[in-house]
């Protein structure tokens, strides 16, 4: 018998056959840990699932990959879920993935922990970028579902509370492949038309699935871009969200945020009291600090007497004028006495007091006084000035005598 040769293609496509006709190899779910995972533009997932013993090639298609709600990642355990087959052209076979879960946990929860950690690292958590919620909001906008209980449940609080305020409601689907977009949506309107002054967004409770619209990366990041400030009201006090830890404030439930969102108008009325009383006590003591200030100036004597003042001053005006008389006298006296002896001085030296006694004082024609009679010819006429009076005189001779 002639031994049957196969060419590559035949026998790949051979085993392919077989592995095809095998109904346990068309729905296997394979234990393994991650490894080498890659993401192709196409959209399709390829990556070895590994064990302590061995491994295998894996392939999730996009169409597959598409309903993944976590992202898959070197070093993960998971359970995928699949048929095993061949690829012809390869000769390799490998797990089609179908399904691909974490081994362990949910995806749900390996989507919501990643999520959460990638925003976090962004900062989209960070304490000091959440806004302030106004004290006296005059308007406030719903973001959630208007057929659900939450919604009457806040704006009957709300009501309640603070009826001063505005409610508008922007009614958005909550749950399902919808909710995320038409959230993120009326959060981007509510801040664009500037419709309210602070935002309640969040549904009643429910399994973390019917939560999960509050999960999605879309609503976090409209929530984070809000410049209005918003408050995540989703599910019940135990129940945490992406939401939650994103929005300005984090309700434990919505009735909750509605309490959060207004203050309590029986607590404002009791506020107003206690104010308009501390005013008033404050108005009566300042009315009686300035009866008294007043009291105290009706008792002062410029008012009884007001020229008391005038009068006081002119006594004290009059005693300091004497006072600087005095002074000043005192001051003049010593001056006077030195000047009165300089000028007995200057008197007693006086060339006039010697001519009061008798004597002359003869000058020549250039008016120089003339000492000695030598020098003066005869004839030349001379000036003899006296105590009263001059005296033009010729010289007749000049004698000269000895001066003792």
């Amino acid at each position: 018998m002639e031994r049957h040769v196969y060419g590559v293609t035949e026998l790949n496509e051979l085993v392919k056959a077989v592995l095809d006709s095998v109904p346990e190899f068309g729905n296997v779910c394979v234990r393994g840990e991650i490894s080498n995972y890659k993401l192709y533009p196409s959209g399709h997932h390829y990556f070895t699932l590994k064990d302590a013993g061995g491994a295998i090639r894996c392939v999730l298609f996009k169409g597959q990959a598409l309903r993944l709600r976590f992202r898959p990642e070197n070093g993960m355990k998971v359970l995928a879920q699949g048929r095993v087959g061949v690829y012809p052209r390869d000769g390799v076979y490998q797990l089609y993935c179908d399904a691909l879960s974490p081994d362990g946990v949910g995806d749900l929860h390996v989507a919501f922990e990643q999520l959460k950690e990638k925003l976090w690292r962004e900062g989209l958590f960070d304490p000091a970028r959440k806004k302030p919620l106004p004290p006296y909001p005059r308007t406030i906008a719903i973001i959630t579902s208007p057929a659900g209980a939450a919604v009457h449940d806040m704006i009957r609080i709300l009501r309640r509370r603070y009826p001063l305020a505005k409610v508008k409601l922007l009614p958005v689907r909550v749950q399902g492949a919808e909710a995320p977009p038409e959230i993120a949506g009326a959060l981007r309107y509510a801040n664009r038309h500037r419709v309210a002054d602070v935002i309640i967004t969040g549904r009643g409770g429910g399994s973390i699935e019917d939560l999960w619209a509050f999960n999605d990366e879309r609503v976090a990041r409209a929530i984070f871009d809000s410049e209005i400030p918003v408050i995540s009201a989703v599910g019940h006090e135990p129940d945490v969200t992406i939401a939650d830890f994103v929005a300005d404030v984090r309700a434990a439930t919505p009735s909750h945020a509605a309490e959060l969102a207004v203050p309590d108008q029986g607590e404002l009325a009791e506020r107003i009291q206690s104010l308009r009383l501390h005013m008033v006590r404050s108005q009566g003591k300042r009315l009686e600090l300035s009866r008294r200030r007043l009291d105290a100036l009706a008792a002062k004597r410029v008012l009884s007497d007001p020229l008391a003042p005038v009068q006081d001053k002119r006594l004290l005006l009059d005693h300091v004028q004497k006072e600087l008389y005095h002074a000043a006298m005192g001051r003049l006296a010593e001056p006077r006495a030195r000047t009165a002896g300089l000028a007995a001085s200057l008197d007693a030296m006086s060339p006039l007091k010697v001519l009061g006694r008798g004597f002359a004082l003869v000058t020549d024609e250039e008016g120089r006084p003339l000492r000695r009679a030598s020098g003066v010819p005869a004839g030349s006429r001379i000036t003899a000035k006296l105590s009263q009076g001059r005296l033009l005189c010729r010289v007749e001779e000049a004698i000269e005598e000895d001066g003792t």
